[in-house]
């Protein structure tokens, strides 16, 4: 009875994925962020960003980045939608949050958006990867000014960082992601979350 046991929850863990909430405003770039992810790390071509519409409720991309499965969960972010975010949050292993670099007079919207997603109690301890998108207009601005902006520090203890990328060609989003997962799996986050899948198991 053990070793069945044990076989269940060794399956289970293998099959595990980290699920990765894209979260950030309305225009900031996620949906663009998804489909280049998924054709950087996978054989999936994603949609042309001309033909990329903003996104009403969910679009879910799945990767795989040396051997773990990542599931990116991109939420939309009108203001009207951002109420959804927080049913996904308990499930979520990190955040990836999604700025426009390029658009300074939106930098508050964002930062007020953000603020209030990180104090949910169900994100508690979630790893957050900034990302200054945008990275490929010249206006943008560079991750140590939206890094003095946004002034994450002062939230909590929980590991973060902020990368330079652009979604439309696909600048810096692979070192984000590589940091993203060594970051998950040395997250107290994710022994938690593996704890209660364990437990689901049996």
């Amino acid at each position: 009875m053990f070793s069945l046991l044990y076989g269940l929850w060794k399956y289970a863990f293998s099959k595990m994925e980290f699920h990765v909430l894209i979260l950030g405003i309305d225009k900031s770039g996620k949906t663009t962020l998804l489909e280049k992810l998924k054709s950087q790390y996978s054989n999936l071509e994603g949609l042309p960003p001309d033909r990329i519409v903003p996104t009403v409720g969910l679009n879910i991309g799945r990767i795989e980045v040396s051997n773990t499965k990542l599931a990116f969960w991109d939420l939309g972010g009108q203001l009207g939608l951002r109420s959804i975010w927080e049913k996904y949050y308990d499930e979520a292993h990190a955040v990836i949050y999604v700025v426009d670099a390029a658009c300074p007079s939106r930098f508050e919207d964002s930062k007020s958006a953000l603020e209030k997603a990180l104090r949910h109690e169900d994100l508690q301890g979630a790893p957050v990867l900034i990302l200054a998108n945008k990275q490929d207009l010249e206006e943008a601005a560079s991750t140590d000014e939206l890094a003095q902006y946004l002034d994450i520090n002062k939230l909590d203890g929980r590991d973060f960082k902020f990368q330079a990328v652009s979604a439309f060609d696909g600048l810096g989003i692979k070192e984000g992601v590589n940091w993203l997962v060594d970051a998950m799996e040395r997250s107290k986050r994710t022994e938690t979350l593996r704890l209660r899948a364990g437990s689901n198991v049996v």
